[in-house]
């Protein structure tokens, strides 16, 4: 864990003072809505379709024992649970206004906050989930997030951009945060010499016009971070468009420059700003990575025979990954059990949680964007008792990376914004598909749910994505396959809308379809998307299923 000195915990503690003053104006009528507005989304407040939400941040997605503040949080000031999203924070949906910035205070206590978790500004900067352990790491990301953070974090020059502005690192080989959409994207790389450095992508980004990022640097040495990222940003505050909401975010600006064009003028920008006073020396990140925590691993010996049980042997098949330091494993505790909507945690699940982050991982958590929650560095040993424990909790369901590992957004059972509900029907499909066995054939399969344009469940990068749309006030469901958030492909949409109770049908007959193509068990989803294109697909599903919903809407008709 990343441990506060005196400035850090002095900036949140004053940030709660201000908007306990601004919040207390603004109750007594001082401060009209528009102007408590920007304020309070400053500090991560929505006002929701039924209530507030408050965004807290996790930064990077770490977590340690703070997790037990937060469910004595859910259970003092709200309905004693807690929503993790796909930016890798988490949600309440139920806090009363006036006691915000109590719990903001509370936050505080823990080195936590809800700063710029909303707002036109750089946003939480997300991560690898398995950043420090992963066996085919090139730098652990944490550091270089911590620094992005810092250098983000009330910088007065990006404060009140266009829209706002989400960041993304990856430090292994393999992408497991999705820079390509992200309006940065920083994937760490050697070069031939062995230097180290990041490919930068800008312009990507889903919601209303979803976008692949575009390359502006194939090896940024890594001295050079923060000026270039000023440069980017400098572009963008000068350019991007305020008179349009929709056209606002740089994913618009670089279509309508161009990618050389925009790549010439970051260049132009960084040229009066390279080897200038933000310039990264050895100094800053050893003084940035000391104030980790780090584990004190035991040296371990040969790996131990793990038992044979009744529903283990698939557990560690899909939810134990590999570390980088023998006797030691990662492991997913799934939050997409069948009934619970995708994220949601009680408090009394947070707590026990915690319990076994201190058992089993030296206290520490990690949140993924696939909105579930790993525990970083647990001995082989101990898998069996870890897994048990997890079982009985509901944190066990063997399912990362199949089909029913739902990404969804909270959709119109909470937003404001959304044009449908998306949590009855990520529902609905895992019921559907509620058999382990017929999931392991499957085999691999990103399936994501998003209630409205906006895309916080993703849909446009799963290899199923399903978008809810309004159609003259009812409800329909737009499907598309083909995504892939990593290396970055976008999902096609495959035709007309559904009803809800056509979804978890079509599902299947896209499944089956995969499953009389594909050529090998080795071959995934968007794979054979890719080779035999989207028309079989589409021959199959619209066979029945828009008949069905036919015959309902003339029954209907003539009711």
């Amino acid at each position: 864990m990343y441990r506060y000195d005196e400035i850090d915990q002095r900036i949140v503690d004053e940030r709660v003072r201000q908007f306990r003053d601004q919040t207390r104006r603004f109750l007594a009528g001082r401060l009209s809505e528009d102007d408590f507005r920007a304020l309070r989304l400053r500090n991560g407040l929505y006002i929701q379709r039924y209530a507030p939400m408050l965004r807290i941040s996790i930064p990077y997605g770490l977590l340690s024992r703070q997790l037990r503040k937060l469910a004595e949080i859910s259970r003092k000031y709200d309905r004693a649970y807690g929503h993790f999203s796909t930016r890798q924070n988490l949600q309440l949906n139920w806090p009363r206004l006036e006691q915000v910035p109590d719990i903001l205070a509370e936050l505080a206590s823990v080195q936590m906050h809800a700063i710029q978790t909303s707002g036109n500004c750089i946003r939480n900067i997300t991560t690898d989930h398995f950043a420090g352990v992963a066996q085919d790491e090139i730098v652990d990301s944490f550091v270089w997030c911590e620094i992005i953070r810092q250098w983000a974090t009330f910088n007065p020059e990006f404060s009140y951009l266009p829209r706002k502005f989400k960041i993304a690192v990856n430090g292994s080989v393999s992408d497991r945060a999705a820079v390509a959409v992200h309006d940065i994207g920083l994937h760490a790389i050697r070069n031939a010499k062995g230097e180290i450095g990041f490919k930068v992508l800008v312009g990507g980004g889903l919601g209303r016009t979803p976008m692949i990022g575009h390359v502006m640097r194939e090896f940024l040495p890594w001295q050079h971070l923060l000026t270039y990222l000023d440069a980017i940003l400098r572009i963008y505050n000068r350019y991007g468009r305020r008179d349009n909401l929709n056209k606002a975010r740089v994913k618009i600006l670089v279509k309508e420059r161009g990618a050389d064009k925009f790549r010439e003028e970051i260049e132009a920008e960084w040229a009066h700003l390279k080897d200038g006073p933000a310039t990264l020396i050895a100094e800053e990140i050893e003084r940035v990575q000391a104030r980790f925590t780090r584990p004190a691993y035991e040296k371990l010996g040969s790996e131990p025979i793990l038992p044979s049980l009744p529903g283990f042997d698939a557990w560690v098949k899909r939810n134990v990954h590999p570390h980088k330091v023998p006797g030691y494993a990662a492991v997913t505790l799934s939050l997409k059990k069948t009934g619970v909507p995708t994220g949601d945690v009680t408090a009394d699940q947070m707590d026990a949680i915690a319990s076994l982050a201190d058992r089993y991982s030296f206290g520490e958590l990690r949140v993924s964007h696939e909105q579930n929650l790993i525990l970083a560095d647990v001995r082989l040993r101990d898998l069996a008792a870890l897994w048990r424990e997890a079982r009985a909790l509901g944190l066990a369901t063997p399912n990362v990376g199949l089909l029913t590992n739902i990404i969804c957004c909270p959709g119109g059972d909470f937003c404001a914004l959304a044009n449908a509900k998306s949590i009855p029907v990520a529902q609905a499909i895992q019921e559907r598909f509620d058999d382990l066995d017929y999931l392991h054939e499957i085999g691999e399969l990103d399936l994501n749910i998003s209630g409205c344009m906006n895309a916080c469940g993703h849909h446009h990068v799963g290899h199923v994505g399903i978008l809810g749309v309004d159609k003259n006030g009812e409800e329909w469901y737009q499907v598309e396959i083909g995504g892939n958030q990593a290396p970055g492909a976008l999902g096609k949409v495959i035709g007309p809308s559904f009803a809800r109770a056509d979804i978890p049908d079509v599902i299947e007959r896209l499944i089956d379809t995969y499953l009389e193509h594909r050529d090998s068990e080795a071959e995934r989803f968007v794979d054979v998307v890719q080779r035999i294109g989207i028309e079989p697909f589409k021959e199959r599903v619209y066979g029945n299923a828009h008949q069905r919903a036919s015959d309902r809407n003339r029954e209907r008709a003539f009711a």
